[in-house]
């Protein structure tokens, strides 16, 4: 069943009341967070017309402060950020809420890859999902996404080179039929697409990340799949936005590309950066994004360092909010998972 069905009045009825009692719940759960609320005039008890009323943090505190809901003890992955300085947020999960992030990413892509699961070729290598507890944002969002293939091969060695071998020997059995790429945009476009001579036509592929590297090339959203399909014959390019600080909410770019949608749990609200106002469609602003999946810590709305804009309402090829990300707020530091990938990697 699609995620992205609700229209916009909608989605704002269902959403403001939910988001409300997750406010509630994180105040009385979370000490830090508590202090928070009523250090900005947020008490308890207080009403909101609209989900733009309600108190966002900014998604930065989560590289200070150990922001959690849950005792230390109920804690059963702790998430990274990809930040390049060292400094990086810290995301707790428990089991109800990495189930329940797990789940809805599940129902977000069956939107674009159907209920079955399909042959997996991961732009990769193996040992970024090692660890089984702490996963950086690079490693979490890999495994996350190996739960909707089969057959999986690892497009690059253990070394961060690729095995031309396994990715040709992989098409040989599964290019025949639909199967499903995965990786962060750069390394796609380095190790696929620049390798030449592949023919990728029944893929399916899931992409997000590495914009800043490929702008460097010149290689926009649009080039971007303009030359695959030309290329490769890759047509069916879903890329996606989404934040180890929000795991399990990926907003999705519709088939036709050009703009992503927000699920049904989900929206974004695109705030002036002087006022903190609410922006209207076609004004670029600080996006914020909404979502009630994080229950086990207060990351359900957050105030990013991205801009974006609004595009349109309820006129898109699904329901809802179709918006863009533009970069980074200027001076804020370089996050994307794919940006953490180390020069020597990409040399090599």
């Amino acid at each position: 069943m699609s995620v992205f069905t609700l229209s916009q009045a909608d989605k704002e009825r269902r959403l403001l009341p939910e988001l409300r009692q997750l406010t509630e719940r994180h105040r009385a759960r979370c000490t830090p967070y508590a202090r928070i609320l009523a250090a900005t005039g947020h008490d308890g008890g207080r009403a909101y017309d609209g989900l733009a009323d309600l108190p966002w943090l900014p998604v930065r505190l989560f590289k200070k402060h150990e922001l959690r809901s849950v005792p230390a003890d109920e804690v059963v992955k702790v998430l990274t950020s990809s930040g390049t300085t060292g400094d990086v947020s810290r995301v707790h999960l428990d089991r109800e809420a990495a189930a329940a992030q797990t789940r809805m990413l599940a129902r977000t892509l069956q939107t674009v890859l159907g209920p079955k699961r399909l042959p997996m070729l991961v732009v990769d290598s193996r040992g970024v999902v090692a660890d089984r507890r702490s996963y950086s944002a690079r490693g979490a969002g890999m495994l996350g996404m190996v739960n909707f293939g089969r057959d999986h091969v690892f497009a690059l060695d253990e070394h961060g080179a690729l095995d031309v071998a396994a990715v040709k020997g992989f098409l040989g059995r599964f290019g025949g039929q639909p199967f499903l790429i995965f990786g962060f945009t750069f390394m796609v476009w380095l190790y696929l697409y620049e390798t030449g001579g592949l023919d990728l036509s029944n893929g399916i592929l899931i992409h997000s990340g590495g914009w800043k590297k490929l702008a460097d090339r010149a290689v926009g959203n649009a080039e971007f799949r303009r030359r695959l399909a030309t290329d490769t014959g890759l047509t069916r390019v879903h890329n996606f936005y989404g934040m180890v600080e929000q795991i399990g909410t990926v907003f999705l770019e519709g088939p036709d590309g050009g703009a992503l949608y927000c699920p049904d749990f989900a929206d974004v609200i695109v705030r002036d950066p002087q006022t903190w106002a609410e922006l209207p469609p076609g004004s670029p602003g600080l996006l914020q994004v909404v979502s009630t999946l994080p229950t086990s810590y207060p990351g359900h709305l957050l105030l990013t360092e991205d801009l974006g804009v609004v595009h349109g309402v309820d006129d898109g090829e699904w329901p809802g909010k179709r918006f863009s990300v533009l970069g980074r707020l200027p001076r804020a530091e370089a996050r994307g998972c794919s940006d953490t990938f180390t020069a020597a990697e990409v040399a090599a």
